[in-house]
């Protein structure tokens, strides 16, 4: 199982040190309501889960996203 951040870099195809807690939604171009979705279907895939919508709607940020995977019994 990958880490969170090799994840989300890997899917929006960016560097892995922009991958930051302080990273948010539409900060930058790559992570556009596309893209939100493909994170989306990432996860679902590489954790073996099924997202709720109000957590997909509420991964603001990849800190959020970290702690909404916990949730899922998913670790950083």
């Amino acid at each position: 199982m990958r880490l969170i951040a090799a994840v989300f870099s890997e899917t929006l195809g960016i560097d892995d040190s922009l991958v930051t807690d302080d990273l948010t939604y539409n900060s930058i171009k790559e992570w556009d309501s596309v893209a939100h979705m493909a994170l989306i279907a990432a996860f679902e895939e590489e954790y073996n889960i099924m997202l709720e919508t109000e957590d997909i709607i509420d991964m603001s940020s990849f800190f959020k996203v970290k702690e909404i995977l916990a949730k899922y019994g998913v670790n950083s």
